[in-house]
């Protein structure tokens, strides 16, 4: 059995130099996730693993257990004699990760240790500003670099259009534009997956992702659905996998997000034109809603800033606050935003006693 060369699968010299605190086990990094089972790539290929009970046990949250592009210490590098156990995950350079669906505050990691983020959205009727800004946002936060990629672009009655409103909320993002049916645009995403690099592809279902994996790789791997006439598209993906290329570069596809909550998020990165104006504010803590000398709401005065653009970050803001608190806190929080505080509260309640007092 021909040895793997592990720079072709994401190892660098970090990750080497980590290994090395780990003696009596091998390096791997995992290549599929499944509810309780994993796959590996290990330098005699791919097998099955397990994570180590005392790994398990001392995981506080999801973000603390193994994810597709994970690079980990196994005790084995064959499945003979069981599968594999996982005993280490290493220092992660990066991870893209969401809410946990539901009404748990816990991350929920989607992929790990990657280098650029390709967000897929197609240039028909799943257009979307607020989503990409959403999806911008947490790729930023993943210290990943995000890549906007349009597709089904022959589908598209004006794409200057979509084109100028994209590049209004993908600042300083590179955006490329491909079809459904010709090649042209997909060869541009080969200038980043060169050799050891890691690209992970994310967007909503049925946009495009499968076929440009596919295309990428030349060969039909994974199952593609078409976006149906009330463009719902359907779960083609169903588990996060690692895909390596001939030309020593990896690929991960994620099954498509029907919504993306967030748990952490960079909206400094993501609004930075919001982020740039606010400097130029009376004061620095200032809401940009109703305080005097606003340069945020100048600019919307002025047409330079859209009102559903501020409305987009003042959402994705209070969702960002308000993740990982309990009842209790929210309440609080909820509380000091409309009131300022107890004591704004109870202003409000002895004031509304003395109006039904006069009544």
């Amino acid at each position: 059995m021909p040895i793997i060369d592990l720079y072709n699968v994401g190892l660098n010299a970090r990750f080497k130099q980590q290994a090395e605190e780990y003696q009596g086990l091998t390096l791997a990094r995992v290549s599929a996730q499944y509810t309780d089972l994993y796959k590996v790539v290990a330098e005699n290929g791919e097998i099955q693993a397990d994570i180590a009970g005392k790994l398990g046990f001392e995981a506080k949250d999801c973000s603390e257990y193994p994810v597709v592009g994970d690079w980990v210490m196994v005790d084995r590098t064959t499945n003979n004699g069981g599968n594999a156990i996982i005993h280490q995950i290493l220092r992660r350079h990066s991870l893209l990760e969401r809410k946990s669906a539901g009404s748990s505050n816990q991350r929920q990691p989607i992929a790990a240790n990657i280098d650029t983020i390709f967000i897929c959205m197609s240039l028909n009727n799943n257009f979307n500003l607020r989503r990409l800004e959403r999806y911008l946002s947490v790729a930023w936060n993943s210290r990943a670099t995000p890549v906007v990629v349009l597709t089904k672009s022959d589908l598209c009655d004006d794409l200057a259009a979509r084109l100028s409103d994209v590049y209004s909320v993908a600042l300083g993002v590179d955006v490329l534009v491909t079809t459904s049916t010709e090649a042209d645009g997909h060869d541009a995403l080969q200038n980043y997956l060169g050799r050891g690099e890691t690209v992970a592809f994310i967007g909503s279902s049925g946009v495009g992702k499968s076929t440009l994996i596919n295309k990428i790789i030349g060969e039909e791997l994974l199952v593609t659905c078409e976006i149906g006439d009330n463009d719902k598209g359907r779960h083609i993906t169903t588990h996060r996998q690692l895909i390596i290329l001939d030309n020593g570069s990896v690929v991960i596809d994620t099954p498509g997000m029907r919504e993306l909550q967030i748990e952490t998020a960079d909206l400094s990165k993501s609004f930075a034109d919001i982020a740039q104006l606010s400097q130029n504010c009376r004061f620095s803590d200032c809401t940009h809603q109703k305080e005097p000398g606003c340069a945020v709401k100048a600019a919307i005065q002025t047409g330079t800033l859209s009102s559903e653009r501020l409305g987009s970050y003042q959402k994705l803001q209070t969702e960002v606050n308000y993740q990982g608190l309990n009842s209790r806190q929210l309440e609080q929080e909820k509380i000091n935003k409309m009131f300022g505080g107890m004591s704004g509260l109870k202003q409000a309640r002895d004031t509304a006693k003395a109006k039904n007092k006069r009544r």
